[in-house]
């Protein structure tokens, strides 16, 4: 990988903003460098800069060096981050595979790059070929969501490696739902591929969506090179110390994985027997996607009821399709039976 050839010119000769936490690391009994109300609110000292501590448990957590984990103000700031990075607005392009997340393509008409689309196939999965052939030499990112949203499916292990050794750019695995899935991270590859960047979040499994917290792996070069763009103190304190918290039970976070895997099997069992229900899509995430008879009769039906679901039909691919969260078992019921009472009228 030709990094220098991918970044921004600007970027890669970019002198980047020096803080006051930069300069000096350790501990002091006296800080006078950064203007600081010296009154001790527990909130009066600007944060660590590069989050170390968090870095180093999600480092234990994922059995990855501290120098190859970036965090940010939530996914969409590493989205965001990677197109001003790589990206020159007006000249430089990406991929996306729709259905997918929609913040891909918000966020390159907001850095004005060009977006280029070539959609799953019928059965949720990339079309390789036609995939490289729409790419060019002006295509410097690929973004493949897996488990994908609104999909729920996970995307093909070895579709997704054929393209990391193909594309000569960067390829975004975007891992927000894998510890729904029953299938492996991608971060198992990431030394053997420095062009492999991998995103997560404490937002889902973690149940902290609240605190905006995204996590970005990469080869180190990536990530140094990220450092220069990102904003000083891009990720808050009350975050940090709630990200720490969190981190250090995991048993919670994986009895609540546990709960919503098996509430999601019972929700595809009893979704199966409900008439307005068509099609019920595999799912290695904590929500479905259905296709039901008339999502936009439902959707308002199910609104009336004060149940809130997503209509998923302008999507592409995803017509007549409610998407749906695995939600606690008493939610869940809930919703059952109002969508039974729906398929009664």
């Amino acid at each position: 990988m030709n990094l220098e050839k991918l970044v921004r010119k600007n970027i890669w000769s970019l002198k980047p903003y020096s803080s006051a936490r930069d300069e000096f690391k350790g501990e002091a009994e006296v800080y006078l460098d950064a203007n600081e109300n010296p009154f001790n609110t527990g909130l009066n000292r600007y944060p660590d800069p590069y989050q170390w501590k968090v870095k180093d448990k999600l480092s234990k957590l994922k059995n990855i060096s501290v120098k190859n984990i970036l965090l940010g103000n939530g996914s969409d700031e590493v989205i965001d981050l990677l197109y001003r990075t790589f990206c020159n607005p007006g000249i430089d392009n990406v991929m996306i595979c729709p259905p997918t997340y929609g913040m891909y393509e918000v966020s390159a008409n907001i850095n004005d790059v060009l977006v280029k689309k070539v959609n799953l196939t019928s059965d949720f999965q990339l079309d390789i070929k036609a995939i490289l052939n729409a790419t060019d030499d002006k295509t410097k990112l690929i973004f493949i969501c897996s488990p994908n949203n609104p999909t729920a499916n996970s995307i093909n292990k070895n579709d997704v490696l054929t393209l990391i050794e193909k594309f000569k750019g960067i390829i975004v695995v975007d891992e927000a739902y894998i510890d729904f899935s029953k299938e492996q991270s991608f971060l198992q590859y990431l030394e053997k591929y420095p062009n492999l960047v991998i995103m997560q979040t404490l937002s889902k499994a973690w149940g902290l969506a609240a605190i905006r917290l995204g996590i970005l792996f990469a080869h180190h070069d990536i990530i140094q090179i990220i450092n220069k763009v990102k904003p000083p103190y891009n990720v808050n304190e009350l975050t940090q110390k709630a990200a720490m918290e969190a981190l250090s039970n995991v048993q919670q976070k994986e009895q609540w994985v546990n709960e919503i895997l098996q509430e999601r099997k019972n929700m595809e069992h009893q979704l199966s027997e409900i008439n307005c229900v068509k099609q019920i899509y595999p799912s290695n995430a904590n929500f479905i996607l259905v296709k039901v008879t008339d999502a936009k009769a439902i959707y308002n039906y199910l609104v009336e009821q004060k149940i809130i679901v997503r209509d998923r039909s302008s999507v592409t691919l995803c017509e007549n399709s409610l998407r749906i969260t695995v939600g606690t078992k008493c939610e869940n019921e809930k919703l059952i039976k109002a969508l039974k009472s729906y398929s009664k009228k």
